[in-house]
């Protein structure tokens, strides 16, 4: 790795449905179409291969990552393009079996299609919207990960996390920490939190850490009746755009230059400059 790296790195947005194949096919169509445009890393929201919520239909369709339709397929894409395709989740079965759920997996794929990282989502998605949008309770189904993950892509290092971990930012101090230059987040927002948070949130990310954000969303309204914001985004060191969808499947793409990090990192050295403390006490607590 070199601060001299120049990426050329795409984000495919998806409307994934209750079908495996179906979804794999409309994914698959789409990263060639990234491929073709001259990227050498392709990103894809949360939920690539399927978007259903019903638990025991999901775990009859899916298997171990060894073993799983989806995994095989886009391990065979990564490697008739020769390219770093990096499945933004998918859902697997763990391989200890301990309980019933699953894990909400993202999966980067070597150019010989050989699996060179994974990370399980930490930060699951229960939370009570309100305003007449359902509760959702993704812990019901999936069962969270405890590690963090970086790896090493195309000449660059990139951190994982998936959609919800987005609003835990101490995730994101960790992967830059650990040398991330390039975050990525695969993402299947709702509509109201997306409209609400998704770009400022985002952005956040990318200046907090001096990073590149990659942000693969899903759009539009799927076959199990959940709408989700689309937007995928591409946003450099400085937070600004450099790339954005609308609702619609579609690819975006940038070249991302790994200088434009180490000169942020430089320039304004937040990773450096941040210190331990002292958690906070009550005034009464405080002695002189």
């Amino acid at each position: 790795m070199t601060s001299e790296t120049i990426l050329k790195a795409a984000c495919v947005q998806l409307r994934s449905g209750l079908q495996i194949g179906a979804s794999v096919a409309a994914a698959s169509e789409l990263i060639r179409e990234a491929a073709d445009g001259g990227a050498r890393y392709v990103l894809t929201p949360e939920n690539t291969s399927i978007m259903d919520e019903d638990k025991a239909r999901v775990r009859a369709l899916v298997g171990h990552m060894g073993d799983d339709e989806a995994v095989r397929a886009f391990a065979g894409l990564a490697a008739e393009l020769g390219i770093w395709l990096h499945i933004g989740s998918t859902p697997v079965r763990p391989d200890d079996d301990a309980d019933e759920r699953l894990a909400n997996r993202s999966i980067l794929f070597a150019p010989d299609g050989k699996i060179a990282a994974w990370y399980d989502k930490i930060h699951l998605f229960d939370v009570t919207l309100g305003d007449g949008e359902k509760d959702y309770r993704e812990s019901a189904v999936i069962r969270p990960g405890n590690r963090a993950v970086v790896a090493d892509a195309a000449g660059v290092r990139i951190g994982f996390s998936i959609c919800y971990d987005l609003r835990f930012p101490a995730l994101y101090q960790a992967l830059a920490r650990a040398g991330a230059q390039v975050m990525t987040v695969p993402a299947a927002f709702t509509v109201p939190t997306g409209q609400a948070h998704w770009h400022v949130l985002l952005r956040a990310r990318a200046i907090e850490t001096e990073s590149f954000v990659l942000a693969a969303g899903q759009g539009g309204a799927h076959e199990n009746g959940r709408a989700t914001y689309g937007h995928s985004l591409i946003i450099s060191p400085w937070g600004e755009i450099l790339a954005e969808a609308a609702d619609e499947p579609a690819v975006i793409s940038a070249e991302l230059e790994m200088a434009r990090v180490t000169d942020m990192r430089k320039r304004i050295p937040v990773l450096d400059n941040a210190r331990d403390f002292i958690p906070p006490q009550r005034a009464s607590e405080q002695t002189a």
